[in-house]
């Protein structure tokens, strides 16, 4: 069973708020890595799409072991949570004026490569104490409080996204240089400043520990196959951010709008959070899902229907797809985490290794999509081949489609106990 730390009263739900804003600047500094970075390294530093997707790898390679052992520490000092969280907080201060201030340049390569190793291990720290210390966060370690602070949680998050995602076309509106990039950095660090003061008293709460992690335990509670699941169904998503940008510029010819796209999406997101935690607690997790998945397989269908122009077409398919990845987004961390703590497991090594599938989708997306686009003559922003705008529509709409065909099957496959 669990134990307790420290055995301080908990005090509800009134730092839940809190809880949010640490997540909504995790999720801002998340999306500039994963959406805004090959655009940014592509047309301001001038680095080609395959060395992008092979510095991507690496810094996956890098994660590989870094996630878990960052999971590990968590686990292993427990009480050191709040020197943790502020650790991750002054890296993302540090680390985005530094990323977006880059010039094209010999050595910007090497560059880059030290600004995003000191990004990714700030934002694998602060996520994996997140959600692994999901049972200390909420008001009771039982798993429909878990569910309501999975909501809280995921609700930042989306709010931090949809911050990310008009912050640089709004600065570029506003008269800042370079696509609005540096000025973006130095929004996200003061951002990353003020979570610093206004969250600090969340990691002061009595730490929840569990028995200790093995892979064994993993597979016993159930939670080893929602974590494959979990890989499998983040190979959709990962390709999709990756070349959202490239899809709206430059296959649908929409510039200027891939803000308002990307926003729209997110919000769709973020607002079905609620309807989807609510449905979930009436008719199951995995029932919900079974609803959810097939949404984005038709968004994912629908866009590569498409013809250039089509903004409304679009902007349907982004609500759709929207709704569809808050579903996921709330309900397959809260799964995990349920099957942890009902098997007393110690959390964070396992959201460690959680952190890294996310990310090895990421990087499995960007290895493989974008030397595909470069060898087909894709070029960002400039006028490309009937063969290369079409190898940009199958690698944006019809590869994630049967990828998520793939990770709905096996929801089917899950039991029925694993449902919340």
């Amino acid at each position: 069973m669990p134990q307790i730390a420290n055995t301080e009263p908990r005090n509800g739900t009134s730092h839940y708020p809190r809880v949010s804003l640490y997540a909504l600047l995790l999720a801002a500094t998340g999306i500039p890595l994963y959406i805004h970075l090959p655009q940014f390294a592509a047309i301001n530093l001038g680095i080609g799409l395959g060395t992008i997707g092979t510095i991507l790898l690496v810094i996956r390679v890098i994660d590989l072991a870094q996630d878990p052992l960052i999971g590990w520490a968590i686990d292993r000092w427990p009480r050191l949570q709040s020197t943790f969280a502020m650790a991750a907080v002054a890296g993302l201060a540090v680390g985005f004026p530094l990323l977006f201030s880059l010039s094209p340049g010999p050595d910007v390569v090497a560059q880059l490569v030290a600004a995003l190793v000191l990004l990714f291990a700030a934002y694998s720290l602060g996520t994996i104490l997140l959600y692994g210390r999901s049972a200390t966060l909420a008001e009771r370690p039982e798993p429909q409080a878990l569910l309501t602070l999975a909501a809280y949680r995921e609700g930042g998050m989306l709010a931090g996204v949809i911050l990310a995602a008009m912050a640089p076309a709004v600065l570029l509106a506003l008269g800042a240089s370079g696509q609005g990039y540096p000025a973006f950095g130095l929004l996200l660090g003061g951002l990353a400043i003020l979570t610093a003061a206004f969250s600090f008293s969340i990691w002061q709460r009595p730490v929840v520990l569990g028995e200790t992690f093995s892979l064994a335990g993993l597979a016993n509670a159930g939670a080893l196959r929602i974590l494959v699941l979990a890989l499998v169904n983040s190979l959709p998503v990962a390709i999709t951010s990756t070349l959202f940008l490239f899809f709206v510029e430059d296959r649908l010819l929409l510039p200027g709008r891939a803000g308002a796209l990307l926003t729209l999406f997110f919000l769709s997101a973020g607002l079905s959070v609620p309807i989807w935690t609510r449905v979930s607690q009436r008719i199951g997790a995995k029932t919900t899902l079974m609803i959810s998945m097939p949404l984005a397989i038709l968004g994912f269908a629908g866009a590569a229907f498409l013809s250039p122009g089509d903004y409304l077409g679009f902007a349907i398919i982004c609500v759709a797809a929207g709704a569809a990845l808050g579903s996921d987004t709330i309900l397959l961390p809260a799964m995990f985490s349920v099957a942890l703590t009902r098997a007393g497991l110690k959390a964070s090594l396992a959201f460690g290794i959680w952190a890294f599938a996310g990310k090895l989708g990421l990087a499995l997306a960007a290895f493989i999509v974008m030397p595909l686009l470069q060898w087909n003559g894709f070029q960002p922003g400039q006028i490309n081949s009937a063969q290369a705008l079409n190898t940009l529509n199958i690698a944006y709409a019809v590869i994630p489609c049967v990828l998520k065909l793939a990770a709905l099957g096996m929801v089917v496959t899950l039991p029925s106990g694993d449902n919340l």
